[in-house]
């Protein structure tokens, strides 16, 4: 046997059957489509129609809020950098800011920068830049000779214009 001489088994592939080519093919006139109606027609995609019925996503109850001014901030926590500084992935001596706690992989997304938090053990000496921090993980930062820099949140371009 050759890889030439290979096929498929007899009946494996069906081919695709051609509608709209005449009556004698036995899927002509209407194409299997049935008579009028808007499905019959071309370019027609109701999704989520119920035939009149209310829609499933309709009768469901709404759930919440999406806060559009919402913050998204990165939170991380003091006991994860401490693993880190004990691992040698993070740098003592430098300034731990977004950018090296993302590096070690820590802080995912966080488009508004990273929150510490303080939960977990926290015994290195270290200086954080970070767009916020809770009570207790500045206080456990100080409490082990560090310092936290919250930095300022951004001015929005129509703050600017009302002053």
């Amino acid at each position: 046997m050759k890889l030439n001489d290979i096929r498929d088994n007899a009946g494996a592939r069906k081919g695709r059957m051609r509608v709209g080519r005449g009556i004698g093919s036995g899927k002509g006139k209407t194409g299997g489509r049935g008579q009028k109606g808007q499905k019959s027609r071309s370019g027609v995609a109701v999704k989520g129609f119920e035939g009149g019925q209310m829609p499933l996503h309709m009768r469901l109850p709404k759930r919440g809020f999406n806060n559009p001014f919402g913050k998204d901030y990165a939170e991380v926590n003091l006991g994860a950098v401490q693993k880190l500084v004990d691992a040698g992935k993070l740098d003592a001596k430098a300034v731990i800011d977004h950018a090296a706690l993302k590096a070690a992989g820590v802080a995912r997304g966080g488009k508004d920068g990273v929150r510490l938090l303080g939960k977990g053990e926290y015994t290195a000496k270290l200086s954080f830049k970070v767009a916020g921090a809770s009570k207790g993980a500045v206080a456990a930062v100080e409490k082990a000779g560090g310092s936290v820099e919250v930095a300022a949140p951004k001015k929005a371009a129509a703050d600017e214009g009302a002053e």
